[in-house]
């Protein structure tokens, strides 16, 4: 199915590893001394009309001992394994390119398919509807009455979905329910007496065991790589909102999201997401969402079509050495408060500025990631216990847990983002000559650059991308973190916001409105 592919092609975008602080989750690798770029080797696209293929991939992971290589080894593994990984194939509105704006390799960096619509865009191609595109990504078996879990990726947009099995029986796909923010998803097909794979904990993972990646590269169905557990618990990559990755060597490439990260006893451990590459294709270094974080939203997304999470109302960031100084703190870990959602559980709770979260529900608080992932996990309704360090004193607060209505922002270390008004879901960074090279921005240039913008938030509905660099709001210049800051503050009870922002060598004005 993906054999007549040979003439797309996948882009890569160049950072320096060095460069850290990406976002609510694209934070940079640091002190790694080379440039690469984490791919989000999202389905293979497999382009029509010339159309670029948007890379996306991931990794693997493992549990236990080697198996006897006596009685079949790994074979015995790859035989239990593969007929229930699956080829699925996507029919969607292919992206169409506007002159003069960023070259399509910024868009791959930030897993972005193409530009988004803006209203008013100057040289938007005008006339017929945008040509098909054709993409193909990999799917696990999880039941053994069709439902599929894959990546949100590789599904979301879908106008046609096809399932193939490795006995080449193919089903039509039917989306059952979509996650972005862990980028999972799950399908329906019909079909009866299904091969599925058995889930695993993939909180029994140890470093270096061996894992199975198991997927369709490139089209090559029933593809089966070998590695080991890199590393556990990888956050701050920019591919996810909530992320806690299993890292893996085995052979991830275009075509492998979606698909299977086993351990040595054929269990389900990770669904194959990411990889970071210099070239755009395997380099050793790929990512899976682990089971232990994916079998919730699969249950969720199975059982109501939506995920329902825990709420608390902070926007939170890592506590770096300084800052634990100057919030007297005897280490640097816990969840530093950046601001309190007004009517949230945190505000109801007594929670402040400038406080810092050590405990929660009798479990450590080591930095942001691990805060959100205990909320998220909340039982709605439930009276948490949090313990904060104020002023260099520990205090005990609680709060009732609600169900989130939108993404939780959380501020890496150099930036900064709001909760409220029109532009609630922006995370932006300081712009330094380095950004502003690889962004094709001009020198004279001054702002701060948009490193996430939350999916469907209302600057994302006006068209605010990820990599423009915001000069201007509401006629206020903004040449810092702490001027956007300042400006949004003020922005809480406007139904609007008027931004000026450059997009490459190109400038527009976007109007965001509630």
């Amino acid at each position: 199915m993906g054999t007549n592919n040979r003439g797309s092609r996948s882009w890569r975008f160049q950072w320096p590893l060095s460069f850290t602080g990406m976002n609510a989750g694209k934070a940079g690798l640091a002190g790694i001394g080379f440039l690469a770029g984490v791919l989000l080797l999202g389905s293979w696209n497999m382009p029509f009309h010339s159309q670029a293929a948007v890379s996306q991939a991931a990794d693997p992971a493992s549990v236990g001992s080697p198996p006897n290589m006596d009685k079949g080894g790994f074979a015995d593994i790859a035989q239990a394994v593969t007929p229930a990984v699956v080829n699925i194939t996507v029919r969607k509105e292919a992206p169409v390119p506007m002159s003069g704006m960023p070259s399509d390799p910024m868009r791959e960096f930030f897993g972005l398919p193409g530009m988004p619509e803006m209203p008013g865009m100057p040289n938007r191609p005008n006339g017929p509807p945008a040509p098909e595109g054709q993409g193909a990504g990999s799917g696990v078996i999880i039941s053994s009455d069709g439902y599929v879990l894959t990546n949100d990726h590789v599904v979301d947009g879908a106008k046609e979905i096809m399932v193939t099995l490795p006995d080449n029986r193919e089903f039509t796909g039917k989306v059952i329910g979509l996650d972005p923010q862990t980028d999972l998803a799950v399908i329906k097909i019909d079909g009866k007496d299904l091969p599925y794979v058995p889930w695993g904990n993939s909180g029994e993972l140890r470093v270096g065991e061996y894992v199975l990646a198991v997927g369709n590269p490139f089209g090559l169905n029933s593809t089966v790589t070998l590695g080991i557990v890199s590393a556990l618990g990888r956050g701050g990559m920019g591919i996810t909102q909530y992320e806690d990755f299993i890292q893996t060597d085995a052979a991830i490439n275009p075509g492998n999201s979606g698909g299977a990260l086993v351990n040595t006893r054929g269990q389900l451990v990770g669904i194959n997401t990411a990889i970071f590459s210099q070239s755009g294709g395997y380099q050793g270094v790929g990512f899976a969402v682990p089971t232990n974080l994916a079998k919730p939203v699969y249950d969720s997304l199975v059982s109501t079509g939506k995920v329902v999470r825990g709420f608390l109302g902070v926007g939170i960031q890592a506590v770096t050495t300084d800052l634990a100084d100057s919030f007297k703190l005897d280490q640097s870990k816990g969840a530093l408060v950046t601001n309190v959602v007004p009517g949230s559980p945190a505000d109801k709770a007594g929670l402040k500025r400038g406080d810092v979260i050590v405990e929660y529900q009798g479990k450590p608080v080591l930095d942001p990631r691990s805060l959100q992932h205990h909320v998220i996990r909340t039982t709605i309704g439930t009276e948490v216990k949090m313990v904060v360090i104020r002023d260099g004193q520990k205090h005990t607060l609680n709060a009732e847990i609600r169900e989130q209505d939108k993404p939780v922002q959380v501020a890496q270390a150099g930036q900064m983002g709001t909760t409220e008004g029109p532009l609630a879901g922006v995370a932006v960074q300081n712009l330094n000559p380095g950004m502003a090279e690889q962004l094709g921005v001009e020198e004279h240039v001054n702002g701060v650059v948009v490193m996430d913008v939350a999916p469907g938030s209302y600057a994302a509905r006006a068209g605010l991308a990820q990599g423009d660099v915001i000069s201007e709001i509401n006629r206020n210049p903004v040449r810092s973190e702490e001027d956007f800051r300042q400006v949004t503050s003020g922005l809480k009870d406007k139904s609007s916001a008027l931004i000026f922002i450059h997009r490459g060598q190109g400038a527009l004005y976007l109007t965001v409105k509630v």
